[in-house]
């Protein structure tokens, strides 16, 4: 099917010359809208129009000037709902109806899956806020993003906490210690979600290699510090991600301390650990960022003792259809 703008779907996965057009399109919307941050690499682009997500199914379309990528999610307790990972048209292109015509595409596409919401995160003070309130979107899990300078030399993580030990793990947490990890994650359950309709997973051994294989075939980096006891158990983890393991940034995910460990500073003690590890393994890189949602007070907290400065808002947009 064509439109007026030319937009057509693209499948997984898309060829070198969609790739370079994709990239083309992001790099220039982001410079424009978001000029302090690096520009995103082909290795992060190119895997996630190469590997399939782990969690559901993607759909794309492309015009000349304009993107989007949409993840339907197959998971159980999601498939009401879906999250939409780009929308960007380039600067040169803007004002002249491309970005609705995309969206038009992405609705058809949610309503024909059967879809009753969709998410999707905004940096604030860009055009992206706008346009969603224009759609209808509203504001259901206020954010921002923080950023951690990685030091050339650091001090090598601190000593383990009393009573535990931590563990780094590059890639996937290895079989002897994924149930215990797939335990510690789905005691992400309180985090906040504000209004969301994504439900948090119930994480299993099998689910959590999945997910962790899924970056990794993308071409991504993946580590995982944990803080375990002698009986075997993960109190607290975080993870990291490096879209382009070469690249200047890196993504500390989820950092998550099993509720009856809390009060022990292992939330500190875990990503204190991973930032020596990261900086030891990647010496191109110079930053870490990180999302977190303003009613996660004690997160908040603890990034701050490790020098995190709060980089820009955002939040997470919700529709429903």
């Amino acid at each position: 099917m064509t439109t007026p703008h030319a937009i057509r779907p693209l499948d997984l996965p898309a060829s070198d010359a969609d790739t370079d057009a994709w990239l083309d399109v992001l790099a220039a919307a982001r410079a424009a809208d978001l000029p302090e941050l690096p520009p995103p690499s082909r290795v992060e682009v190119a895997g996630r129009l190469r590997v399939p997500p782990a969690r559901g199914r993607t759909a794309l379309w492309a015009a000349e000037d304009g993107v989007a990528q949409l993840l339907l999610f197959t998971d159980e307790e999601n498939r009401h709902t879906a999250f939409l990972g780009t929308l960007a048209v380039h600067p040169r292109s803007r004002r002249r109806g491309l970005g609705t015509a995309l969206w038009q595409q992405v609705r058809a596409g949610l309503l024909a899956d059967g879809r009753t919401s969709v998410s999707v995160e905004i940096e604030d003070g860009g055009p992206g806020r706008a346009f969603a309130e224009s759609l209808g979107f509203e504001n259901v899990l206020p954010m921002a993003w923080y950023v951690q300078d990685v030091p050339e030399a650091p001090d090598g993580g601190g000593a383990d906490p009393a009573g535990y030990t931590l563990l780094h793990w590059p890639g996937l947490v290895p079989d002897a210690w994924a149930e215990a990890a797939a335990a510690a994650h789905s005691a992400m359950e309180d985090a906040p979600t504000g209004g969301l309709d994504e439900q948090t997973l119930s994480w299993t051994p099998q689910r959590l290699h999945a997910a962790q294989q899924h970056i990794l075939d993308r071409g991504a980096a993946l580590s995982t510090v944990a803080a375990v006891t002698p009986q075997g158990e993960v109190a607290a983890y975080t993870e990291l991600v490096l879209p382009d393991p070469d690249g200047p940034r890196a993504l500390q995910c989820d950092t998550v301390v099993v509720p009856r460990h809390r009060g022990k500073g292992l939330g500190r003690a875990v990503k204190l650990r991973m930032l020596a590890e990261a900086a030891a393994r990647h010496p191109n890189l110079r930053t870490i960022a990180t999302t977190v949602a303003d009613d996660n007070a004690p997160m908040r907290a603890v990034n701050a003792s490790l020098g995190y400065r709060r980089e820009r808002g955002a939040a997470v947009w919700q529709l429903k259809l």
